[in-house]
């Protein structure tokens, strides 16, 4: 299931501006029409979701299409990239270590009030473990870096990772501050 939406919060409308008030007489010498306001730029929420089955094929295609969105919104480079690293590297993290307790991924992405966040859910009960940034990796590891490094990244952006959990399963989201660049 593949949706896309932009939704509008809050609208602004603005009225023509007459020249004169409703019944007043005509004058020879009418004052310049009053200039008429530009409509205010709408504040748009936009919203993508992803359901999926878990598998290594999905990756691939799960970040190609957040892209896509990303760039519809005109998003800035930066924070493009951090977030296709954290969607691979979260998609990953499912297919690797979710997919058998569960039937779909979900992924999520918003963009609205200044924030884009990331979202990357399962239906299993296992929770991931953050890194602590401090902490040691061993060097020969195979594996155990990949949230540490997003993590570290939206941190760095001024964002942050967090892990929620419930009985729906486990959500990873990443939130960045960001402006368009349009």
């Amino acid at each position: 299931m593949f949706t896309a939406a932009t939704l509008p919060v809050e609208a602004a409308s603005v009225a023509a501006v007459p020249a004169q008030p409703a019944g007043a007489p005509a004058s020879t010498s009418a004052p310049a029409p009053a200039p008429v306001p530009a409509p205010a730029r709408a504040r748009v929420r936009s919203f993508a979701h992803w359901a999926v089955e878990p598998t290594a094929v999905a990756v691939p295609l799960v970040r190609a299409r957040v892209r896509a969105v990303l760039e519809g919104w005109c998003i800035a480079a930066e924070a493009v990239d951090v977030l296709l690293l954290a969607v691979s590297e979260l998609a990953a993290n499912v297919v690797r270590h979710a997919a058998a307790a569960t039937g779909r991924m979900r992924v999520a992405v918003a963009f609205g009030g200044g924030w884009l966040r990331l979202e990357v859910a399962d239906q299993g009960v296992r929770l991931p473990r953050l890194p602590h940034p401090a902490a040691e990796i061993a060097p020969d590891a195979e594996s155990g870096r990949g949230l540490l490094i997003v993590q570290l990244l939206a941190t760095e952006a001024g964002g942050q990772l967090s892990v929620v959990a419930d009985e729906f399963g486990t959500s990873v989201r990443v939130c960045l501050p960001v402006a368009p660049t349009a």
